[in-house]
């Protein structure tokens, strides 16, 4: 999915994260922020990353939470050919169904419970439509960030669709890395998890996951605690370092469904503007100058019919690019 907003806010990314060890709670609440994506009729997503107080979790550096949206009333999702690059996108539905169509020729359908996972190193773009098909759209659109050495990947396009399992009561689907026993077959430039988890109510469970690695754990539906603290609707709970197991707990009366995302910390330093993720202010430029220039570097989407051919790039700050904000 493009970042669409019109005047999009340069982010210099630090990633100093806590350890279970230092000062403070265990569990760091972050609550998102509504972001309209396109037009009047616009579908509204909750982001929560990155924002001032958190950059990353591991390598996932953007975190999108839409719906459930009725289509007949907001509008279909239609974002024409816009470009990536420095990183990968994660498309993961709850409903409706979204046609991809992207510069290494995949024409593909996002649908409910499949990971999508493009990459978009040197340079990639895509469109994204929902379907006729579609009458609710819920989900989640997740990016994460390619290490320095892995920064030039060549474009590239992966599915899979994870068998889902029951884990002490709960329904958990490993779209990436591991997870209670169940790995994903999809390789990653560096180690992650992601997951999802549905809780029906009264479940408890300790989920063992790797130390080394920060979490976030974002509600979709109902309340859960996470590591006893209460976490709402659209929030995401952030889990440093430090810990073999996650208590989840649900003590409602309906269902909970969770995204659970962790990597080890990231260790280096992004800039993120628009749909470019970068290491500096002249390699945002020099991208935002050949999508404008419609240069080889992205390729061509083929097949989109939308309403605009493709999607300009906002204007750059008048200033370089500067630090906004950094992981405590």
């Amino acid at each position: 999915m493009s970042n669409v907003e019109p005047s999009p806010a340069e982010l210099r990314c630090a990633d100093r994260a806590p350890t279970a060890a230092d000062d403070g709670p265990a569990v760091e609440i972050l609550t998102p922020r509504d972001v309209p994506l396109g037009g009047p009729r616009a579908i509204t997503v909750r982001r929560t990353l990155p924002q001032r107080v958190r950059s990353l979790i591991g390598a996932w550096c953007f975190v999108d939470h839409f719906g459930p949206t009725d289509v007949a009333v907001s509008g279909n999702m239609d974002v024409p050919p816009h470009p990536h690059t420095g990183l990968q996108t994660v498309s993961w539905l709850f409903s409706g169904e979204v046609e991809h169509r992207d510069s290494t020729g995949v024409h593909a359908f996002v649908r409910p419970g499949e990971l999508n996972l493009m990459t978009g190193g040197h340079g990639v773009c895509h469109s994204e439509v929902s379907t006729g098909a579609t009458t609710v759209l819920h989900g989640v659109q997740l990016w994460v960030a390619l290490p320095d050495a892995h920064r030039g990947a060549p474009r590239d396009f992966r599915s899979h669709v994870p068998e889902p399992l029951d884990h002490r009561g709960a329904t958990v689907r490993v779209f990436l890395g591991e997870l209670c026993g169940s790995r994903s077959p999809v390789p990653t430039f560096s180690p992650l998890l992601g997951a999802e988890l549905l809780l029906p109510p009264g479940t408890e469970l300790a989920l063992e996951v790797d130390p080394e690695f920060e979490h976030g754990v974002l509600v979709d539906t109902g309340g859960v605690d996470v590591a006893g603290e209460s976490v709402a609707e659209a929030e995401l709970a952030y889990l440093a370092p430090g810990s073999e197991r996650i208590a989840l707990a649900n003590n409602g009366r309906e269902s909970a469904r969770l995204i659970l995302l962790g990597g080890p910390p990231f260790g280096e330093e992004i800039i993120m503007w628009w749909n470019f993720v970068a290491r500096s202010h002249e390699e945002v430029v020099e991208a935002r100058t050949q999508w404008e220039a419609e240069s080889d570097r992205f390729g061509a989407v083929t097949g989109y019919s939308g309403r605009t051919r493709r999607l300009p790039a906002p204007q750059l700050p008048g200033l370089p690019l500067r630090p906004r904000g950094s992981a405590r």
